[in-house]
């Protein structure tokens, strides 16, 4: 079965000290979470001091970002081995404020992606579409073409180690959320296009989450459907104790 991943994205929030004390009191929160993986993708100027927090317990981090070269002039970016560096294990790929506020093509995304693998970074793909597209009823042709285009090149194994994260751009920081029945409806057309694109194993294998306004008064419904494996949290997830039930939602 495939164990659950609930990942804290805290965007553009907390300053260093918050960052510390936010995690101090997660720590004790969600040291008796069984079954679940927890991870927290921090603004880059957080992470070292995170890190040193964390330590052994059973909270995991990630970056928000990631460039696909390892060095460079390439102001502002953060290689892997940056981030890995101050114990990063995730890296959110293609969020999309990173698509529509960016400019981040599909293109770049699967560099990102390819170089994640090569550097032993689980990525988090993000992928979804705008409220226009779902009112035109052309949903699952966008989640397919982004599949389509940022998967590419990519093999199976790979695949099946990383993580799909479903984000309707509608339902991000709008405090509206998709129906646990949309979002399964969705997921479920996710891992069956990844099944058509590579194998049965691989579309089992895979984590795909869904995120957008992942409150602890949802969660456990949106858990409860069969497609989900884990959520990324926005907002709800810049608190302790919010996150904390999310984390332990059973």
């Amino acid at each position: 079965m495939r164990t659950p991943l609930m990942a804290g994205n805290w965007k553009m929030n907390k300053t260093v000290d918050e960052a510390v004390a936010m995690v101090n009191e997660l720590k004790d929160l969600v040291a008796d979470a069984e079954d679940v993986d927890v991870a927290i993708c921090a603004p880059a100027v957080d992470l070292y001091a995170m890190n040193e927090v964390v330590g052994d317990t059973n909270i995991d981090l990630g970056a928000q970002n990631m460039y696909y070269k390892e060095s460079g002039a390439y102001t502002a970016e953060l290689s892997p081995a940056m981030i890995k560096s101050v114990g990063c294990k995730y890296a959110i790929i293609g969020h999309s404020e990173r698509r529509e506020i960016f400019g981040e093509t599909d293109e770049l995304l699967n560099l990102k992606l390819k170089t994640a693998f090569a550097n032993d970074i689980v990525p988090i793909l993000c992928i979804g579409e705008k409220l226009s597209e779902r009112e035109a009823g052309t949903h699952f042709d966008r989640v397919k073409f982004q599949l389509a285009a940022n998967l590419s090149g990519i093999e199976a194994n790979e695949v099946k180690n990383m993580v799909l994260a479903y984000e309707p751009l509608w339902a991000i920081g709008t405090g509206k959320t998709a129906t646990p029945e949309q979002a399964e409806e969705i997921i479920k057309f996710i891992r069956e296009t990844v099944e058509e694109m590579y194998d049965v194993d691989t579309a089992e294998a895979v984590r795909i989450q869904y995120g957008g306004s992942v409150k602890p008064h949802n969660v456990k419904e949106i858990m409860a459907q069969p497609n989900i494996d884990g959520a990324l949290v926005g907002g709800a997830s810049l608190e302790a104790e919010s996150f904390s039930k999310i984390v332990k939602f059973k």
